[in-house]
């Protein structure tokens, strides 16, 4: 299996040498995002990793759709295709996303790139607050663009749940909620028109991923999070979140637990807003 995280150290020791010693030529994004702000290139500006080439979440990891199709469904793989060549990525290139929020929005794009046939997505463990708190330099402004890349994309290479496999799949299997508790109980809904959680689904909130540095707890302390959840070791363990943003953060997780992830990419924001599917409330699955 390819690297998933990268400390901030080897980064930097891959951005003097051109490339990672077990990769290919690194290329850098930022994916500031979040869904107070969701426009985070004037934070980028005020400091990158130098050379990151700033990622726009809501425009080109997502495309604009009807709300029966959630709030962030995927891009064409087209669109993506040309925006990860503006990107500079070629085949074989080790692409190493970020983020400043424990990168719970740069995880769409290690997911996606993954979904869409890029072999060495890599995440900046600790996101930019690792960066600048092992000393290495920040850029301002924008960053210089790359030559064009040359990147041919395919969706494919990880498996997703549609909307009409999920129901079954929660019956059978481990389905997790990635959203915060009081969401998945249905106690506060600031965005979907209904409240709670597909019925059958276990709250796994993926802040919980985390420790207090940003940086994901070890594999060994990830499994045992997740063996008490339900999930058997080497399974495929569904999950989602609100719209497919935090849903990818915790299929990083469950990936370094060593479970593949089959990723809901509608997410809640899809299921709430088709009326004839149910709703469970309350701390239990059902």
């Amino acid at each position: 299996m390819p690297e998933i995280l990268t400390t901030a150290d080897d980064l930097h020791a891959a951005l003097q040498a051109g490339a990672y010693a077990d990769g290919g030529p690194v290329r850098v994004l930022d994916v500031r995002w979040r869904l107070d702000g969701p426009d985070g290139r004037p934070d980028y500006r005020e400091g990158h990793v130098p050379g990151a080439q700033y990622v726009a979440l809501d425009r080109e990891l997502a495309r604009h759709g009807a709300p029966s199709d959630g709030r962030h469904p995927l891009p064409p793989v087209e669109a993506l295709q040309a925006s990860a060549r503006r990107w500079g990525i070629n085949a074989g290139d080790t692409v190493v996303v970020y983020d400043d929020r424990t990168n719970l929005s740069s995880a769409r794009a290690w997911w996606l790139l993954r979904y869409a046939g890029v072999a060495d997505v890599r995440l900046l463990d600790g996101s930019l607050r690792a960066w600048t708190a092992a000393g290495h330099p920040l850029e301002h402004g924008d960053a210089a663009l790359p030559a064009p890349g040359s990147v041919e994309l395919s969706y494919g290479a990880l498996p997703v749940l549609s909307l009409d496999e999920v129901a079954e799949f929660a019956a059978d299997a481990l389905l997790l909620d990635a959203r915060a508790g009081e969401r998945y109980r249905g106690e506060v809904e600031p965005i979907d028109p209904r409240a709670g959680h597909v019925p059958g689904a276990v709250s796994a909130p993926t802040t919980e991923n985390v420790g207090a540095d940003g940086r994901f707890l070890d594999p060994d302390a990830l499994r045992t999070r997740f063996r008490m959840l339900g999930a058997a070791d080497g399974a495929t363990v569904g999950v989602y979140c609100g719209s497919g943003v935090t849903a990818a953060h915790q299929a990083v997780a469950l990936a370094l637990a060593g479970l593949e992830a089959r990723v809901f990419p509608g997410s809640w924001s899809q299921w709430s807003n088709h009326p004839e599917l149910p709703v469970a409330t309350g701390p239990a699955p059902r």
